[in-house]
């Protein structure tokens, strides 16, 4: 495989990523552009599945993707998984802080995929938070949708969205193609 945008594994551990999902009885539809940089917004977010739908499928695509996470989930003995599988913890209680160190991270790196879930919890919520815009936008990177879509058991890649800076109408395109029906627990989001 070569191209732009980051990999990760062999080809055992694409196979191993694909038979977990296959197994579980999901698929893949869509593909990833192959940029160096991006953000991928991945949701509906409303279960632990998810994290584990999220590593499989990272896995099966052979992408090298970054996520940010809670910093309690780094606490041995977990904490060297966390980050071997791309894992950065997170104060939450400063999450501008994050933004910028984030967007540096960006700068830094000649290729840089980070995934997020826009939600930031899996309570529902009345807005998305918005600081992977904030990230997606200092850094100059389009955002990737992907879908959760427990319903079809999909994971979909949607077609990746250039940002214009007015931040109402992005948000509104980037969040065009989710909805209650595809979340693990419709109700929460």
């Amino acid at each position: 495989m070569s191209g732009a945008l980051p990999r990760r594994g062999n080809r055992l551990s694409r196979g191993l990523g694909q038979l977990a999902l296959g197994l579980a009885g999901w698929r893949i539809e869509g593909t990833l552009p192959d940029v160096p940089k991006l953000v991928v917004a991945v949701a509906p977010h409303t279960s632990n599945w998810d994290f584990v739908l999220g590593i499989a499928t990272m896995f099966a695509v052979g992408v090298r993707a970054r996520w940010l996470g809670k910093d309690t989930l780094f606490r041995p003995p977990l904490g060297a998984v966390m980050r071997w599988l791309g894992g950065t913890p997170v104060d939450r209680s400063a999450p501008q802080r994050a933004v910028a160190q984030v967007v540096a991270a960006f700068a830094a790196h000649d290729r840089f995929v980070l995934g997020l879930s826009p939600e930031g919890t899996r309570r529902r919520i009345p807005a998305w938070r918005t600081g992977f815009y904030h990230i997606a936008r200092g850094a100059g990177v389009p955002v990737q949708p992907v879908a959760l879509d427990y319903a079809r058991r999909r994971v979909t890649f949607f077609p990746p969205v250039t940002l214009t800076g007015d931040e109402a109408a992005d948000l509104a395109r980037i969040r065009a193609p989710f909805h209650g029906g595809m979340a693990r627990h419709p109700g929460q989001y």
